[in-house]
């Protein structure tokens, strides 16, 4: 299979229309429909339900859209960090993390490097730890930056200088709202929405003293922001980490943290064995260094 072919797949999926996505391409459509063809011929199965107006994928095409989209970012990743001129330090790094505050961490070891290195690029991708592990494993991220514990046999990993501490976002309005921290007992016939990702499940579940599975979830969430707005409309009460939403001044929603207190300790991992690009590198070498700075100045 080749990857032009993986593209024109790719344009037609976005496009939804032969025409459109020759266009696009800069090809001739009977071109273009000749090349899908043997596509689905090589695959023994058909990508495309064709309509009169539109294009839409069959099951099998909506799967090969999430596998080429994977393969060509990662031909594209690769590519990018060879075509760079050996002289300067340059390239690109790909970064994943949940949403923490560490993050402000990672910005200022960006922000430095930068000042050395201007022509390095960085890309961000937000998500769960569950998401991010999955793009390391598939090549399609450097780094990530995950909540504890790490799986030591598969990644190597550098403990950050921040943490997070957990805790119940929640109406402002609400029953619990009035309480100064939160207990197990005070959620155990709540409404909760919880994060989807199996690490925060165990520590949950330690805190509660009981799998957290078996507690009144009312929904789960991978990033705050959309779960945040299920509890200003009074869906549940969210666990979550502090200082990600915000509970100032006019907002409707207050948050309020764990008894027993639970925090969040949190690194930066990538896959064992990995080879980095020279620009993965010098960041490597300056997160090392601006930890190693930090301690010092404790």
């Amino acid at each position: 299979m080749e990857i032009r072919l993986l593209r024109y797949f790719i344009a037609v999926a976005n496009q939804q229309s032969i025409s459109g996505a020759a266009k696009y391409l800069h090809i001739s459509q009977p071109t273009l429909s000749r090349q899908l063809s043997d596509l689905e011929t090589e695959l023994g199965t058909s990508l495309f339900i064709r309509g009169n107006r539109k294009i839409t994928l069959t099951t099998e095409g909506m799967f090969l859209l999430t596998k080429a989209k994977e393969i060509v970012e990662l031909i594209d990743k690769t590519e990018a960090n060879f075509n760079q001129p050996s002289e300067i330090i340059s390239g690109e790094i790909y970064i994943g993390g949940g949403e923490t505050e560490a993050m402000h961490f990672i910005a200022n070891a960006l922000k430095d490097l930068l000042k050395i290195h201007p022509d390095i690029q960085f890309h961000l991708y937000s998500g769960n730890a569950d998401d991010i592990m999955e793009k390391l494993d598939n090549g399609l991220l450097d780094f990530g930056i995950v909540i504890e514990p790490t799986d030591k046999q598969k990644y190597d990993y550098i403990h950050l200088p921040a943490s997070d501490v957990w805790g119940v976002l929640m109406h402002r309005d609400s029953p619990l709202a009035h309480k100064d921290s939160i207990q197990p007992s005070d959620l155990m016939d709540q409404p909760l929405l919880i994060s989807r990702q199996t690490t925060v499940d165990n520590e949950l579940s330690g805190w509660f003293g009981q799998d957290v599975r078996n507690l009144h979830i009312t929904g789960t969430y991978n990033l705050l922001y959309n779960a945040a707005l299920m509890v200003e409309e009074g869906l549940g009460y969210a666990l979550c980490l502090d200082k990600l939403i915000n509970t100032s001044g006019d907002s409707k929603l207050c948050f309020k943290p764990l008894t027993p207190d639970l925090h969040a300790g949190l690194n930066i991992i990538w896959k064992k064995h990995q080879v980095f690009s020279d620009a993965a590198n010098k960041f490597l070498g300056q997160i090392r260094y601006n930890i190693e700075k930090h301690t010092q100045n404790d």
